[in-house]
């Protein structure tokens, strides 16, 4: 061919069915999901679809390693920590957001600040202890602190500091929710409301090399099994949430790669303690002894998950290992309720329409709870409105998950037992005050084992009152097609996108 002109070469290939336009196509991962995100603005949400969506579009300071065990520099190349434990700085790295436009000091003090003060951010009580952030110049950030903080290098870390451009920001307003800019590896390119988010590579990021496809496509499948049948058939490359019973199946199909990841992940069974008789706590403790979290994980997860016995995940920074596990005990439930006169109480228990795990813990604990005298009506709501009907307290009892977001215990901690924005993790417990002086303490003691007693008595403060039923630990349960490489979820629920390769497909 050597000395042939190039419209001859063009001319050949097309004349034998070769498509030019496949050497230059795009590589396209497409990852279906149960339902969409909602805003990917990062101090105003507290939901997993938007998190993790926003996680492959923003940089922070500094991030979790892959395996969620340190912390590593992102934005920031270094930093320094002032003896007295009251100051840090950082110095950032050359930088640009997906826009083009420099990531500036002045951009890292705005985020901060904003995921501090906003009036609507669900995680300000965790920024409360900055002081004050100075930016000497454009690429160095001081934070002075009100008190010495263990987890501070992880709040850091965590989806709500994420590094935002100030102007962007301040001109699209309540508008960036849905038209964000961000200094990750990925821009927003599309988002059709309810049907899929497309994520282009972002020419800016400052990482070299990655990401290594060219855009994402996050769709919305509500349905488990449809999810794998798009997979199976290649209309998708990968899902998430495969249920458990799906498992072994898909072990065994050479065409699929079945994903578990080690998690954060913890399923629980919330109660609104503002709906009564779910107010007092002998009938709270009733529906904890008839509650059989074994029988669960047998039938719905088939043994691929292991029993909670305390609202922070198992592998947990400062979990109690040595906590008891909940008792089951039918009759002694049974009696607890006659004495309080529930015997014959009905219970709402919302969950997530089209979820197959949910749905056969619900059944499951229908028939549980009627062995006991309480009746069980399921309420299946619309995937995308599920979280709404529990942050508004419009449920009795409800299925949910938590993913922890930093390394430390101290986010989900203070959600649970102090978060007077979310009304401790939407069950309208009334914290007393000793127990908002503890989650204090455990965030500024710096001795290790200091900390793990401060936690463990935090522990058995949430399982003596019953906050939430904390069922089981279980890994994240994933799918993709055999050819894609790369596919991984962090143990803190990042899907890492950057690393998705598509080459053998």
């Amino acid at each position: 061919m050597l000395g042939r002109p190039m419209h001859f070469l063009v001319a050949f290939l097309l004349a034998t069915g070769f498509m030019v336009e496949s050497a230059l196509a795009e590589s396209v991962f497409r990852l279906g999901r149960e339902a969409d995100a909602k805003a990917l603005d990062p101090p105003l949400t507290i939901e997993n679809l938007d998190i993790w969506t926003m996680n492959n579009i923003n940089a922070y300071l500094v991030r979790a390693t892959k395996h969620a065990d340190d912390i590593e520099p992102d934005l920031a190349t270094h930093w320094e920590i002032s003896e007295d434990g009251l100051t840090y700085t950082f110095h950032l790295r050359e930088a640009m957001f997906s826009d083009g436009s420099p990531v500036t000091a002045q951009d890292a003090k705005f985020s901060i600040e904003r995921a501090r003060d906003h009036e609507l951010a669900t995680q300000a009580a965790l920024y409360q202890n900055i002081a004050s952030v100075e930016t000497p110049d454009d690429r160095t950030v001081v934070f002075t602190l009100n008190e010495p903080s263990a987890p501070f290098l992880s709040i850091l870390a965590m989806f709500p500091a994420s590094i935002l451009p100030q102007a962007v920001v301040e001109e699209r307003g309540e508008e960036f929710g849905s038209n964000p800019v961000g200094a990750g590896a990925f821009r927003l390119k599309e988002w059709r409301r309810g049907e899929v988010i497309v994520l282009e590579r972002n020419p800016h990021y400052w990482e070299e090399g990655l990401p290594l496809v060219d855009r994402v496509e996050w769709h919305v499948v509500s349905e488990d099994n449809t999810r794998i049948l798009k997979v199976q058939a290649g209309e998708l490359d990968g899902a998430l949430f495969v249920p458990f019973n799906r498992i072994a199946g898909l072990e065994a199909n050479p065409d699929i790669r079945m994903i578990l990841d080690p998690s954060s992940k913890t399923d629980h069974l919330l109660p609104n303690h503002a709906a009564p008789p779910l107010d007092n706590l002998n009938v709270r403790k009733a529906i904890r002894l008839a509650i059989d979290s074994q029988a669960i994980i047998d039938v719905v997860t088939f043994g691929y998950a292991t029993p909670a016995n305390t609202f922070l995940s198992a592998g947990m920074m400062h979990h109690d290992g040595d906590a008891p596990l909940p008792a089951y005990d039918p009759e002694e439930a049974r009696a607890m309720l006659e004495a309080e006169g529930a015997t014959g109480t009905t219970l709402g228990l919302t969950i997530q329409a089209g979820n197959r795990v949910d749905e056969q813990i619900s059944v499951l604990l229908q028939q549980q709870l009627a062995e006991v005298g309480i009746t069980i009506d399921i309420r299946k709501v619309d995937p995308s409105q599920w979280i709404n009907f529990l942050i508004e307290g419009d449920y009795e009892l409800g299925t949910v998950y938590w993913t922890n977001d930093i390394i430390d215990p101290d986010q989900k901690t203070a959600f649970t037992l102090i978060g007077d924005d979310n009304r401790n993790f939407f069950s309208n417990w009334t914290s007393p005050p000793e127990v908002t002086e503890l989650v204090k303490q455990a965030r500024v003691e710096q001795d290790f084992e200091n900390r793990s007693a401060l936690y463990a008595a935090l522990q058995m403060i949430a399982n003596d009152n019953e906050v939430l039923y904390s069922l089981y630990n279980s890994p994240f349960r994933n799918i993709a097609r055999a050819c894609v490489k790369g596919f991984f979820q962090s143990p803190l629920g990042r899907v890492d996108l950057e690393h998705v390769d598509m080459s053998g497909c």
